[in-house]
């Protein structure tokens, strides 16, 4: 039976992003690795992402009109 992993590329077109904004992201660690290249299941990134923080949390500019 062969495991599938997702890549960065994959990774990013799940969350509907460049590869490159990814770098802003504090992904978890792979669960893979195949020489420098970084793997993971999907269930991995399904749940990081359900527990990270929404954009916006933690300040920012208040809304003018509320």
């Amino acid at each position: 039976m062969t495991t599938e992993y997702l890549g960065v590329k994959q990774v990013a077109d799940r969350f509907g992003i460049t590869p490159g904004g990814l770098l802003n992201l504090k992904l978890p660690e792979p669960d893979v690795l195949i020489g420098r290249t970084r793997g993971w299941s999907a269930e991995t990134i399904d749940e990081w992402n359900a527990k990270r923080p929404g954009r916006g949390v933690g300040g920012g500019r208040p809304r003018k009109n509320k």
